[in-house]
């Protein structure tokens, strides 16, 4: 009997004890039976192992959401096709709201777009939140990689359409290329020349070199005509024809002062004088007809006055 109540402090303090016939459990409430199936899914294979404990996933991309997707595509591009030909035609019709209207043109249509994707993202498909992450983490690392010159023209898309060095109506320079404004875009920017030739040029070019803005936002640019003159010319009546010739012109817009340059300059050993003629058109569509009607009138005074002959001219031309 001793020997039995010694040994019972011993039995007690066994991390087993008994809770019914055929069940023994631990001091941590855990039966035998859980721990041997915990062991026995320990030694199943790794493959067997991810299946059984990997969760599930109820989202997935549906051919009901592709096809609504789409459908929201085409129909926001073509309502912006001809939303943008009828805002053209609004801006070609009132002159006074030209500039204000072509400028809404290109924010409506990126806003729009933006608009557009989002609701295709969380509204059509609808990812759960870390799938959306996953899926844009992958993306922009592969989309990083494969089109590095595409996200460059879209990020300088934006800064253009931020920062504003110019906007659609202006006539600006870039490179050598010189034309109106006519359309800002995510990828490209598209300007028209003199000569009626749509030149189309990456922002990411435009964001690396120097732009030059003729009329920054306002309808009215300065126009020049330059015309070279024998030195002996009387400089009082030019300096009065070339005012006037500006002056009196359809196209001159007579807030902004009319300024005369004259330059001396050596062309073959032979002196020349170079006269700018400096004046401002009131629509910047009209610069080229402007400045070629300054010359013109200038000239044809100068012949008619008979201070400066054909012979000088021919040997002016030849000289410069």
């Amino acid at each position: 009997m001793l020997i039995l109540l010694l040994s019972l402090p011993m039995f007690s303090s066994s991390p087993w004890k008994v809770l019914s016939a055929g069940s023994v459990s631990d001091t941590t409430g855990t039966t035998i039976q859980e721990t041997e199936s915990r062991l026995n899914l320990s030694e199943l294979p790794l493959t067997e192992t991810l299946r059984e404990t990997r969760p599930s996933i109820s989202w997935r991309i549906t051919g009901g959401k592709i096809f609504w997707s789409l459908v929201l595509f085409v129909i926001v591009g073509v309502l912006f096709k001809y939303l943008t030909i009828l805002m053209e035609a609004i801006a070609e019709r009132w002159t006074n709201l030209r500039l204000m209207i072509k400028r809404a043109i290109p924010v409506i249509r990126i806003t729009g777009w933006t608009l557009v994707i989002y609701i295709i993202i969380f509204n059509i498909i609808a990812p759960p939140i870390e799938t959306l992450f996953a899926v844009t983490a992958s993306a922009g690392i592969a989309i990083g990689f494969a089109s590095q010159d595409v996200l460059k023209n879209i990020f300088g898309g934006i800064m253009i359409l931020f920062d504003r060095p110019f906007q659609v109506g202006d006539k600006i320079l870039v490179g050598t290329y010189y034309g109106e404004v006519i359309r800002i875009g995510l990828r490209s920017v598209r300007i028209v020349t003199p000569d009626d030739s749509v030149v189309t040029i990456p922002n990411s070019e435009i964001g690396n070199q120097s732009v030059s803005n003729a009329n920054n936002g306002e309808f009215y640019c300065q126009v020049v005509a330059e015309f070279f003159l024998p030195p002996d010319i009387d400089l009082i009546q030019l300096k009065k024809i070339s005012r006037r010739a500006a002056a009196v012109s359809q196209y001159v817009y007579l807030n902004k002062p009319i300024v005369i340059i004259m330059k001396n300059e050596i062309y073959e050993g032979r002196s020349l004088l170079k006269v700018r003629l400096k004046a401002y058109v009131f629509d910047l569509r009209y610069e080229f007809l402007f400045g070629s009607e300054m010359t013109e009138t200038v000239i044809s005074e100068l012949l008619n006055r008979g201070m400066i002959t054909a012979e000088d001219m021919a040997l002016v031309s030849r000289s410069a």
